[in-house]
């Protein structure tokens, strides 16, 4: 198995080391705070906290605090769950996405996030970053 080079200013994703098969279930208070890089970009952040539909218990996405500090610029990026990689290497999560990839992504203020929304913001999210929405079609 071919592992590649990694360093904490520039990441390169290693497949064969993406899972961390000792938690298969985590808290979120674990995954609160956890770093986020690019595989290009180096960190892009942390997530401020996770999104789950109470009905279901289906996690729609992660609010990825990008710049500013723990969300102090008073806006998160709502990231689809399924594109973050945790990382073990990293002791973070990896996703295929970079700064220019942010600048225009969708956003919300820190006290907009526990607010209720309609679904056709969780379909902007989604669609921004090619993936169905969290509750499919």
């Amino acid at each position: 198995m071919a592992t590649e080079s990694t360093t904490r200013d520039s990441p390169t994703l290693d497949i064969s080391r993406v899972t961390d098969d000792a938690h298969e279930l985590i808290s979120s208070r674990r995954v609160e705070g956890t770093p986020v890089y690019s595989r290009n970009d180096g960190k892009l952040g942390i997530i401020h906290s996770v999104m789950i539909e109470k009905r279901s218990g289906k996690i729609a996405y992660a609010l990825l605090s990008f710049g500013g500090i723990l969300g102090i610029a008073g806006r998160v990026h709502p990231l689809p769950w399924e594109m973050l990689r945790y990382d073990v290497d990293f002791d973070g999560y990896m996703v295929e996405l970079g700064y220019d990839d942010l600048k225009n992504a969708p956003t919300l203020q820190l006290d907009e996030a526990d607010r209720p929304r309609d679904r056709a913001y969780d379909k902007e999210v989604a669609g921004y970053y090619g993936k169905l929405p969290w509750w499919g079609l």
